[in-house]
């Protein structure tokens, strides 16, 4: 029995010493490390012998302003309070910092007392420093750029009443593209908080009929040369989904709209329940989606020929709508057009 432990041991070992980023470390006491993986060197810099029989080596390598939450949870001889996973700073001999998400694993020995505790720490800087860029560019889209394209489209509002018949053309042009850059903001800032958020989105119930109206209304203020028809009523019920749910029946409306080739453009809103699901059903009378363009519409990036929209829209749809654990589908509206459906589980 001992040899097939050691036997599964060591191909462990070999396992984890061929994972990149990750740094594995057994340790039955506080004296010293049984076991530190090949990827410790490479996270932190430093050859793991300089810290097998020093453990508070280790601690001297993470960043000041951590230690001490660290060195707490990482003494912390109560297994039931070790954080089952926390982030944490190093910083590296020649100066540079790494970020880390650890875990700590307490294993128990055949009496229930804990033999020997498993600890495994992923480099995530990389991730840190993408959240970081996405944050700080939300920050200017949403806040700096916004509040001065209100300030133009405010100016443009009250210019409207001084300007004569062979100008209004080329004001109405500063509105729409005033507006267009608004819209850009609001769909980028959505995607940047979909990317920065840690693992999936937290959800929440939300109401369906609240939030499609909300939207519904401010579509026909964004476009007053298009049609928005309510067939019916919306259901007054709540789905799993977050604050971002208005997005997704944005920009349904705004590609309904932007891919539209009429000059009348007609978008149809339609809902239908089961005990377990809400399907909201955006139809428009446009050219519609060929056959084979249906999936490539969800693509980051994806624009139609003479779309005036940011290419992000419908990406950022089908994002949100799969981390609400819900369908977006596209079929051929009649006699044109398309219809997408958007179904979402209903919250108990």
């Amino acid at each position: 029995m001992g040899t097939e432990l050691l036997d599964r041991q060591e191909s462990f070992q070999s396992l984890v010493d061929h994972l990149d980023g990750v740094a594995v470390w057994f340790t039955s006491g506080r004296d010293r490390f049984d076991y530190i993986s090949d990827g410790f060197e490479e996270i932190w810099g430093i050859p793991a012998e300089e810290i097998e029989d020093d453990p508070s080596r280790l601690v001297e390598t993470i960043h000041p302003d951590d230690r001490e939450r660290v060195r707490a949870n990482m003494e912390q001889s109560d297994p039931d309070e070790i954080a089952n996973s926390y982030e944490g700073r190093i910083v590296r001999p020649d100066g540079s910092v790494r970020w880390l998400q650890n875990q700590q694993i307490p294993v128990r020995d055949d009496d229930g007392n804990v033999s020997t505790v498993i600890g495994i720490s992923t480099d995530i800087t990389e991730q840190k420093r993408r959240e970081n860029e996405l944050d700080a560019l939300n920050r200017i889209l949403r806040h700096d750029i916004r509040n001065d394209v209100n300030v133009v489209l405010g100016w443009a509002d009250l210019l409207g009443d001084h300007v004569d018949d062979e100008g209004r053309p080329y004001l109405q042009r500063i509105v729409t593209a005033g507006r267009h850059v608004h819209e850009l903001t609001e769909v980028a800032g959505e995607y940047a908080q979909t990317v920065t958020d840690d693992g999936d989105l937290d959800t929440h119930p939300v109401s369906l009929r609240e939030t499609l109206r909300h939207v519904v209304e401010v579509r026909r203020e964004s476009f007053p040369e298009a049609e928005f028809v309510v067939d019916g009523e919306i259901p007054d019920v709540r789905v799993t989904a977050n604050e971002l749910l208005g997005s997704v029946f944005r920009n349904l409306l705004n590609n309904a709209v932007q891919h539209n080739d009429k000059d009348d453009p007609v978008v149809e809103i339609r809902c239908e329940t089961t005990d377990d699901t809400a399907t909201v059903h955006v139809a428009d009378n446009g050219p519609g989606v060929p056959a084979h363009q249906k999936q490539l519409v969800f693509e980051q990036g994806e624009r139609g020929l003479g779309s005036t929209g940011t290419g992000m829209g419908m990406y950022l749809v089908r994002t949100l709508v799969d981390q609400y654990d819900g369908e977006v589908e596209i079929e051929d509206n009649e006699p044109t057009g398309s219809v997408f459906s958007v179904t979402l589980p209903r919250a108990a």
